[in-house]
């Protein structure tokens, strides 16, 4: 009788162990899940802005645009990106009605599957947001610290807006 006790109270013993060691696992687990998305969130916060007035490229890649600009665009386009009767321009309020509530990324699949229209297919995606960080930096959107990234993903997420949005107090003020 003694001994059966005796083993009674060790395997409560080990189950109490076990739960503890699973309570303990789990926990551990989600902590590292917890940190590692909030990890990620801030990443994609740093990387991606949300409007082209978030500075969604560098002034370096805007001068690299203006080059190719001007190899690839500015015969049709002109060099003042006014644009004549056969092509759009890609400056002024035309051009900001046309984009505005649209994508970085649907600006960027149109040039990539349309221009230069007497050479589809010779400028690179690298080349074609280079190009494009020119055309926003000559409508006076403001530069930023990251360069515009040629991924689809990554430009769908940046909107153009014609116009500056208001800076939204309750965000600021919980930062």
């Amino acid at each position: 009788m003694e001994n059966d006790k005796w083993k009674m109270e060790n395997r409560l013993q080990r189950v109490g162990m076990n739960k503890t060691k699973i309570v303990a696992a789990a926990i551990f687990v989600l902590s590292v899940v917890a940190v590692f998305h909030s990890t990620i969130r801030a990443q994609q916060a740093d990387k991606t802005p949300r409007s082209v007035w978030d500075g969604a490229f560098t002034k370096e890649q805007a001068k690299r645009g203006e080059g190719l600009y001007a190899q690839n665009c500015s015969t049709c386009h002109g060099p003042d990106l006014s644009g004549n009767d056969e092509a759009a321009p890609l400056t002024g309020s035309a051009f900001l009605s046309n984009w505005d509530g649209l994508t970085v990324g649907d600006l960027t699949e149109r040039v990539r599957v349309s221009m230069p229209p007497n050479k589809l297919g010779t400028v690179s995606r690298q080349q074609i947001v280079d190009i494009l960080s020119y055309v926003l930096s000559f409508n006076n959107f403001p530069a930023g610290k990251t360069e515009l990234d040629p991924k689809a993903e990554l430009l769908k997420q940046i909107r153009i807006e014609a116009t500056k949005p208001k800076a939204n107090s309750v965000s600021k003020a919980g930062s």
